[in-house]
């Protein structure tokens, strides 16, 4: 996994709480239009919460991630990190090979919360279409962080 500095994915995640989630990819409807831009309007409720910080994870090169971050106008709201060849995801267990839409190797729509680089709570939509079971609204209206 790269961000848009330097650093590795202990450095995301140590001593911090983190709301992970993941999108299809940049530029996408649901992507752009809906899921990135509800974490980035609720952040400040979710930091009241407790979160340190905001993760979304794309699977894209850093020049597009950096280009739809710009777009987005996403800053210490919400972090976005690239994937470029989906490692940090398959890792996860969290890719999904869209290729018969041709998007290739994706990653599958979800969020957690990671506590000290531990999974807390996971949520994976069974429609990558859909935001409701891993948007911010499922955190804010369950207090699930």
């Amino acid at each position: 996994v790269s961000t848009q500095s330097t650093g590795s994915a202990a450095d995301v995640f140590a001593d911090k709480k983190v709301i992970l989630f993941g999108v299809v990819g940049a530029y996408t409807g649901t992507c752009n239009n809906e899921h990135v831009p509800a974490y980035k309007a609720a952040s400040e409720d979710l930091k009241d919460m407790g979160v340190d910080k905001i993760v979304c994870v794309t699977v894209n090169d850093p020049f597009v991630g950096k280009a739809w971050a710009q777009s987005l106008g996403l800053n210490d709201d919400v972090q976005l990190l690239v994937d470029p060849d989906a490692h940090f995801v398959r890792s996860l267990g969290l890719a999904i090979d869209l290729s018969a839409h041709g998007l290739g190797v994706r990653s599958k729509r979800f969020s957690m919360v990671v506590n000290n680089g531990v999974v807390q709570q996971e949520n994976v939509a069974a429609n990558p279409a859909e935001v409701a079971d891993t948007g911010p609204d499922h955190f804010l209206k369950n207090g699930a962080v």
